[in-house]
């Protein structure tokens, strides 16, 4: 078959009546089981590079939400898929339509960002970060919400063993084609996986909160939807996110996106099930948390002096944290805000309110800096005679953030600023062999490095291993019992067959 079915562009119409040739009952099982097989970064090497998991992901939301049981004769084959996933790939965007102008490129640089490197994020910090933010974080404020027990509220279980959980089904889901059935929990090989998180937490854990069916699928997939323009409907938030595994295709559970199922585990899918539930105190106090987590991590800088806000004037507050090296002052807002739906679809007038947090941290910046040069009394334990640096650290990352078309839309002040994410941070702390002043400090001179992400500037770098990443992926059930492997919780399919 060739690499590029496709010598032109693809409508989102003509891909979807593909995709709809096969039955869902057909489809998603041969879509499951390449998800599966092209796991984490291995989908470089599938071929002709087309079984993206963002692509694989779509498919199958298309088969559920425009699927039926009534086309084709019920078979499908790899090709079959390899067909779709070349129409992905040869979908049309706005840009072509906008005939390139700059706010097309823009919007389409912002789709094609959270489209793919949402998929590309380090499992492993995402989920280490979720013990060490709430479990191993003390919080500045007394909170009301996050308080003893809210896990077992939320969650049905600690937040260790719902962590566990994901980790057990996107390991199983690996291993057995997407699948994951609840019945193996009573098969003999399965009583030592058993004795760490009990038989009862697993099944309503993964019940309540990893499996839907394809009526409840549709339902949310339309609810959710925030433009009809059919250009954009593959960016729209897909209800694989929340519920990534499936009843009714065949024994088990069917994961047709196993990328999806760790991130459950992740801060971000607590972040949802948590406003659900809680409503906007639980964001409040994650923002306080997030800003003592990042004020933990600028800690480990082996030659730095850490500061926290400094309250001034009216009780007006500066920046989070000031970060003294020798040859730089670092201003740290910190920001537990990610990017919203508005955001991904790319539509720039759309996007305002999703920045105005960004821009708020700029000015932040700035004025604090201010505060700095100009001596004011509350800020004179703080050099003035070095440059000085901003870095505004998000809870999720805005990929392009740094780029010169979001850029424009910040306050114009003397003071560079870089926006990163907690997994870039989480990175810049444990470099080795140059300080991160420096490394800073010469990527604000790079007239073209300086609009990209942050963790470009940290490629090829020597880096150690974080610490607090370290004790949160430690606490997890999974490590404190090592000595069971990962093939116990793997192959239970395998020996179900």
């Amino acid at each position: 078959m060739a690499a590029f079915l496709y010598d032109r562009l693809v409508t989102d119409h003509e891909y979807v009546q593909r995709v709809r040739q096969q039955r869902p009952s057909a489809l998603l099982p041969v879509i499951a089981a390449a998800s599966a097989r092209w796991h984490d970064a291995t989908w470089w090497n599938s071929p002709y590079r087309k079984y993206t998991p963002w692509a694989l992901a779509d498919i199958a939301r298309v088969s559920l939400t425009y699927g039926n049981e009534y086309r084709g004769d019920g078979g499908c084959t790899e090709n079959d898929l390899l067909s779709m996933l070349a129409a992905y790939a040869a979908l049309t965007d706005p840009m072509v339509r906008d005939k390139g102008s700059f706010d097309s490129v823009s919007g389409w640089l912002l789709r094609v960002s959270g489209e793919q490197f949402t998929f590309q994020e380090s499992g492993f910090s995402d989920l280490a970060r979720t013990a060490a933010l709430f479990d191993q974080t003390s919080p500045a404020r007394t909170p009301t919400c996050l308080v003893d027990g809210w896990d077992e509220e939320l969650l049905g279980c600690s937040l260790s063993d719902y962590v566990g959980v994901a980790q057990l089904l996107h390991v199983a889901a690996q291993h057995n084609a997407g699948r994951f059935d609840l019945a193996w929990l009573r098969q003999p090989q399965m009583e030592k996986v058993c004795s760490v998180i009990p038989a009862d937490t697993i099944r309503e854990v993964t019940e309540r909160h990893f499996v839907t069916d394809q009526k409840a699928f549709r339902a949310e997939n339309e609810a959710r939807r925030l433009s009809r323009d059919p250009h954009l409907r593959r960016f729209e938030y897909n209800p694989l996110r929340g519920h990534p595994f499936l009843s009714g295709f065949g024994p088990g559970c069917l994961a047709p996106s196993t990328h999806l199922v760790a991130p459950k585990g992740s801060p971000l899918g607590l972040y949802y099930l948590g406003i659900a539930h809680f409503g906007n105190a639980f964001a409040q106090e994650l923002g306080d948390l997030f800003e003592q987590y990042v004020g933990r991590q600028l800690r480990q800088l082996p030659d730095a002096a850490v500061h926290p806000e400094i309250i001034y004037r009216d009780e007006r507050r500066s920046v989070d944290w000031i970060v003294i090296f020798d040859d730089l002052i670092l201003l740290v807002e910190v920001k537990s805000t990610r990017p919203t739906q508005q955001l991904r679809l790319g539509v720039l007038d759309r996007t305002n309110t999703a920045l105005r947090q960004l821009q708020h941290a700029h000015q932040q910046v700035a004025t604090t800096a201010a505060l700095i040069t100009s001596r004011h009394p509350s800020f004179t334990h703080i050099p003035a005679d070095r440059p000085v640096h901003g870095l505004v650290v998000t809870m999720e990352p805005f990929h392009t953030a740094n780029a010169p078309f979001q850029r424009e839309g910040h306050p114009d002040t003397d003071t560079f600023v870089t926006v990163c994410s907690a997994s870039e941070l989480e990175h810049l702390v444990t470099l080795h062999d140059t300080s991160v002043s420096r490394l800073l400090r010469e990527r604000q001179a790079d007239p073209l490095q300086s609009t990209y992400s942050l963790s470009t500037a940290l490629t090829g770098e020597n880096l150690g291993r974080n610490l607090i990443l370290d004790a949160g992926w430690d606490s997890y059930p999974w490590k404190r019992h090592a000595d069971l492997g990962e093939t116990d919780a793997a192959s239970p399919g395998a020996a179900a067959g």
